[in-house]
């Protein structure tokens, strides 16, 4: 130690850098389209939708039906139903190691839950996909979640809502998926004969085998704000057909201008907007909704 460190000792204390404190990871997310960086937990309050420009980031299945029923009354459909793998699938990996992956990353047992419930005191069942579990692709216990939630529906002569956010039919079930197809279109067509209201919500992305099939089958059809939506992928279609895409192909609005949509909503507004359609197609007064 020289003279001067003697007479004037240093006033900052050196710490080991492995005993400095580290900022927690996923505590703050930057918005993918205007770059503002979120801090996790407000952003999550206001349902992932970035407060500066209405960006609607994706949410998972449970946060999302947290935010969209009534807090009393809520009971699950079809948990007990999980997947197997009948084909012995293998591809890189084998069918079961996915599987066990996306139910440790997720803490589901498949990519739809469905619940009963209310919102805002309309009896209702909702069916939800849970996009991180695999893609949200639908498989047989899809297709058997779904099924059930429109007997349900049926036995307990309510509307029926569904939130889609998926890339389409599981290749790893092969024709098994392909199947639900048909079969939830089957049920929807016994839900509609009983005059019982199906709504179908398109969020982004609702694409393949159930963008053909039940995701357009609404009584009406929302959409979230710029969802891309569509059968194949636009860089699919783009290498295909070697032509350029018109701007926002395949997002909602592109698809609302074309008709196959009836209306966007913002996701904060959706269980208003929801539950007073649900009133008017059930002919309920205009004060159901509170």
């Amino acid at each position: 130690m020289s003279w001067l460190e003697k007479l004037l000792p240093p006033k900052i204390q050196h710490t080991d850098p492995a005993d400095r404190r580290q900022v927690p990871e996923g505590l703050w997310i930057k918005c993918p389209s205007c770059e503002t960086v979120l801090y996790k937990t407000d952003l999550e309050e206001n349902q992932n939708v970035c407060p500066g420009c209405a960006h609607h980031l994706r949410i998972g299945a449970r946060a999302r039906l947290n935010g969209f029923l009534d807090g009393e009354g809520r009971y699950e459909i079809g948990q007990e139903v999980v997947p197997v793998d009948a084909l012995k699938f293998k591809d890189s990996r084998k069918y079961p190691e996915r599987l066990k992956e996306a139910m440790n990353n997720t803490g589901e047992t498949d990519a739809l839950v469905v619940m009963g419930g209310a919102v805002h005191s309309i009896p209702l069942v909702v069916a939800c996909f849970e996009f991180d579990f695999m893609g949200g692709s639908m498989g047989s216990v899809v297709g058997e979640r779904f099924v059930r939630g429109v007997e349900t529906a049926i036995e307990q002569k309510v509307p029926f809502v569904c939130f889609t956010a998926t890339g389409g039919a599981r290749m790893q079930e092969g024709l098994l998926s392909l199947m639900q197809m048909a079969k939830t279109n089957a049920a929807l067509t016994r839900l509609a004969k009983k005059g019982l209201p199906y709504i179908s919500v398109l969020t982004d992305p609702t694409m393949g085998g159930v963008s053909a099939g039940f995701a357009f089958l609404g009584d009406v059809v929302m959409a979230e704000p710029k969802a891309l939506i569509g059968f194949a992928g636009p860089r699919v279609i783009e290498s295909t057909v070697r032509v350029t895409l018109p701007e926002g192909f395949q997002r909602a609005e592109f698809l609302q201008s074309k008709g196959a949509v009836d209306l966007i909503c913002d996701r904060r507004e959706l269980r208003k907007t929801i539950a007073s359609t649900l009133a008017m197609l059930q002919r309920q007064p205009a004060d159901a909704v509170s």
